[in-house]
């Protein structure tokens, strides 16, 4: 049986990937939409879902905030690279298992921010 996973450890990799989501979904899926042929559904999905006007009209903030998010989650996971795992194979394992997800989580997170950056700050000047 493996130990779990402290929550406080998961905690500022998971927090920067629903900000860089939130980056994503504001910039990166509306260009999605439109160039698919989905204009409506993007018309419907600002029109009913809350807050995702301000997400839009905020992308500036959002991605400042987002990339201070991401940054201290790299800061965080760069001090921690060459902390001990405890001795005990159950937890050590649960320690190896931990720092992989939160590695991949904080991939996972740049992509999404560059990936929504570009949407939202250079699709449009290359595009048109």
């Amino acid at each position: 049986m493996t130990a779990p996973i402290s929550k406080r450890a998961l905690f500022a990799p998971t927090l920067s990937l629903f900000a860089s989501t939130s980056t994503l979904l504001c910039c990166a899926l509306p260009a999605l939409l439109v160039t698919i042929g989905a204009g409506a559904v993007m018309a419907g999905i600002s029109s009913h879902v809350p807050g995702y006007v301000w997400l839009t009209a905020h992308k500036g903030q959002l991605f400042i905030l987002s990339g201070i998010l991401l940054a201290l989650a790299g800061l965080s996971r760069w001090h921690s690279r060459n902390a001990p795992c405890p001795i005990d194979p159950a937890a050590a394992k649960a320690c190896t298992r931990l720092r992989k997800t939160s590695g991949w989580l904080l991939a996972a997170s740049v992509t999404i921010y560059l990936v929504g950056g570009f949407f939202a700050f250079f699709a449009a000047d290359l595009l048109f």
